[in-house]
């Protein structure tokens, strides 16, 4: 993820106030059976093959540099190249493009990350270390600017490389190619260089940990946040024990990440879970790991696992939805979500339903108990990526977005978001168009916005990305050196 300022709202007051309501089911019982009624199989279907198309449109067939967003694409997103990776075998499954056709591209691709140059100067290189930059330019692949080395977008990255091991699994040349370079890439990743040496300075008030740092700078060294969760750094984790060159122990999870956990257990709005605000950070992790039926310690002490986990804080969404404690347009329980998205204006003099209003461009935006990030935004990505938590709410809340306010469709599925109490047309909004009844729409598509709609449609659908990393020995070898149990993880698969 990219690192963004933060806007904190207080809402104990109006939180307090609000009465709970049940969990959608026993904690410890299966989700409810979903089964799609014939309106929203179609729907799947067109939605599916419209976000496919993003990434097979918009995404180099020789670099694999997908744009970070689209049409403004400024620069390559590294986590966005994860994403289009899984998105090339989700469209050779459904045959949306030929299997041949898919695994040409997944070659020369990975065959083209792995040649971009590496080393610790400031520039003229694609990353350090066998990680990548952040952001990298589309003329040479090189670092873009002075982003950091990104060792959750090196894993998003390496997502999408380790379900291309896995899914192209025939023994043809290129098939053999494709799993001798998804190797190369993630071998070479050296983890433990992303372990913050003693000493080294942290964020004011974190906690000291001995955890897996953001990022580095050559300018400066490493960023000053750690990855303490609960998050979607949990990836991270898992890809940096599972390693068979350079892994971390199992301290840095038990020291790193678990000390931040345990304090995001809360119950909010009805739901009793690990909290964070944005539901990226409950679904990313999720893309490429089956955690249905998988435990650790931690979470087999609530009684639940970190599906249910993840399915809890979509309820809680939705639950805030329902009750728009801010009175923003539009908010339902069939009109809800917030994520990490595109947003009208960086302003705090607008007045909407008598209340003076800040509004944010890019910024993290989600719902806790102990912080609320909500200007009006709402962003399709954020049901689309619960979708397989959730579908008996997330369909409804996707089609409801589409109906009502269909300027957020388009070419390529779901513009990145819309805020319907955002109906100012001056000064025009950059970010966006202004329709001064049903408000602001977004320019732009985003890569990373986009990826986790089409996954986890697919896994809800017919679990592929799921099915095909239960079979990656690096997936499991990272959970199991974690502590994971049970589930799946007690069967071996071929």
């Amino acid at each position: 993820m990219r690192f963004v300022p933060l806007l904190a709202a207080a809402l104990s007051a109006v939180l307090a106030a609000c009465q709970p309501v049940p969990a959608p089911h026993i904690s410890n019982a299966p989700p409810p059976a979903f089964r799609a009624t014939p309106e929203q199989t179609a729907f799947a279907d067109d939605l599916s093959q419209r976000t496919f198309r993003y990434f097979w449109d918009t995404t180099s067939p020789t670099t694999c540099l997908a744009p970070d967003r689209w049409p403004s694409a400024p620069f390559s997103s590294v986590a966005a190249i994860g994403f289009a990776l899984t998105a090339y075998g989700v469209g050779a499954e459904r045959g949306y493009v030929t299997r041949e056709a898919a695994a040409a591209r997944t070659a020369a691709c990975l065959d083209y990350l792995y040649a971009l140059p590496q080393g610790p100067q400031a520039s003229g290189v694609a990353g350090h270390k066998g990680f990548f930059y952040h952001f990298l330019d589309f003329e040479r692949g090189h670092r873009y600017r002075t982003v950091e080395l990104s060792s959750v977008d090196t894993s998003l990255m390496l997502g999408g490389v380790l379900f291309a091991q896995s899914y192209f699994d025939r023994d043809t040349p290129t098939e053999r190619r494709i799993r001798a370079a998804a190797e190369r890439l993630y071998a070479r990743v050296d983890w433990t260089f992303m372990l913050r040496p003693a000493g080294t300075p942290r964020a004011i008030n974190l906690p000291s940990s001995q955890g897996l740092s953001m990022g580095w700078k050559p300018e400066r060294g490493y960023e000053p946040h750690d990855w303490v969760g609960y998050n979607e750094g949990m990836l991270v984790y898992v890809l940096a024990l599972g390693s068979p060159t350079h892994p971390v122990a199992k301290s840095a999870w038990d020291k790193g990440w678990m000390p931040g956990l345990a304090d995001s257990w809360a119950t909010y709005m009805g739901q009793t879970y690990a909290t964070f605000e944005p539901l990226f950070g409950h679904q990313y992790s999720h893309v490429w790991i089956d955690f249905r039926g998988i435990r650790e310690p931690f979470i087999a002490s609530k009684g639940i696992d970190y599906f249910e986990n993840s399915r809890r804080a979509t309820y809680a969404q939705q639950e805030y939805g329902r009750r728009n404690p801010l009175g923003w347009t539009g908010y339902s329980a069939d009109l809800w979500g917030w994520t990490a998205s595109d947003g009208p204006e960086n302003s705090d003099t607008r007045v909407v339903n008598g209340r003076v209003r800040t509004f944010q461009t890019y910024s993290a935006r989600g719902v806790s108990p102990g912080v609320v990030r909500d200007d009006g935004t709402l962003v399709p990505t954020a049901p689309g990526g619960s979708i397989a938590f959730a579908p008996e709410i997330a369909f409804t809340t996707l089609m409801a977005m589409k109906a009502r306010y269909p300027r957020v469709w388009d070419r390529y599925g779901f513009k990145d978001a819309f805020n319907p109490s955002f109906t100012f047309t001056t000064p025009p909004s950059r970010s966006g168009t202004v329709d001064p009844r049903s408000g602001w729409v977004a320019n732009d598509y985003l890569g990373i916005d986009q990826g986790p709609i089409l996954a986890m449609l697919e896994n809800q659908r017919s679990e592929l990305v799921w099915r095909t990393m239960r079979k990656n020995p690096h997936i499991r070898r990272g959970l199991e050196r974690i502590g994971f149990t049970g589930g799946w993880l007690a069967r071996r698969t071929s």
